[in-house]
């Protein structure tokens, strides 16, 4: 029984795709649309071996496993979220294809955590606000999961630098204003920006959310997809949103 794996307070959420299952908890740090729209963006190889890192609640890790990735390493700084994640994988039955290791981002360039230059894809939802940009969350885990106290952009990139093998991917969601940054810090690492995605609440409305995905070792050359509508002017989930979910039916 799924209960089994659920502590005080928790609940377990269907993400209505593939049946997959995640356990949450009120109050704490909880997925997003940030992530679906991430798994769905980025390149994903059947077969494909990819880290997430700052993994929350392990929602990523499922989606790309759902999309075909045969093994994720989701890297998460607090202790809580890691269970967390750890017993979501349980729940679904995909011990044998994901795992969470509860470290810090930082970590990993020492090579002690995870092997370097063996994966394929890097995946990273991070902080999105610098220290100094908006109030800090007084609660530790949603300071962590906004604010860049535990690791910045730069050591974000500079993990998955050390990670990807030649040719291996790099995918972000971050903010549109955040764009000069990211493209600065892929580069800088070695990764080079190929891919960019706007997000936009509704075809009416500034973007809100950027999607990015670089290469590691590859060529200039930078495409701009076509924007992504959330939410169509009558207010339901724009086609290519609801299409996510029919996928996984």
């Amino acid at each position: 029984m799924a209960n089994e794996f659920l502590r005080p307070g928790e609940r377990l959420d269907d993400l209505l795709i593939g049946g997959l299952k995640i356990i949450q908890q009120a109050g704490q740090f909880r997925f997003s649309l940030d992530a679906v729209l991430l798994a769905h963006f980025a390149t994903v190889k059947r077969g494909a071996a990819a880290v997430d890192l700052g993994a929350g609640t392990g929602v990523l890790g499922l989606l790309l496993a759902a999309r075909g990735a045969k093994r994720v390493a989701g890297v998460e700084i607090n202790p809580g979220m890691a269970d967390m994640a750890s017993r979501s994988i349980a729940v679904n039955g995909l011990g044998d294809r994901l795992s969470v290791v509860c470290a810090d981002v930082r970590e990993i360039p020492g090579g002690a955590l995870l092997t370097g230059q063996s994966w394929d894809l890097v995946v990273a939802n991070p902080p999105y606000r610098p220290l100094g940009g908006g109030g800090v969350n007084p609660r530790e885990e949603l300071a962590l999961a906004r604010h860049e106290i535990a690791g910045g952009l730069d050591d974000f990139v500079a993990a998955a630098a050390f990670l990807l093998k030649e040719k291996g991917r790099m995918a972000m969601v971050h903010l549109p204003e955040r764009l000069a940054d990211i493209v600065g810090a892929l580069r800088g690492a070695g990764i080079e920006p190929k891919r960019l995605r706007l997000v936009h609440p509704a075809p009416s409305k500034a973007a809100k959310l950027l999607l990015a995905e670089g290469v590691r070792g590859g060529r200039p050359g930078l495409a701009v997809d076509p924007p992504l509508y959330i939410y169509g002017e009558d207010g339901r989930y724009g086609g290519e949103i609801m299409a996510y979910y029919r996928a996984g039916e």
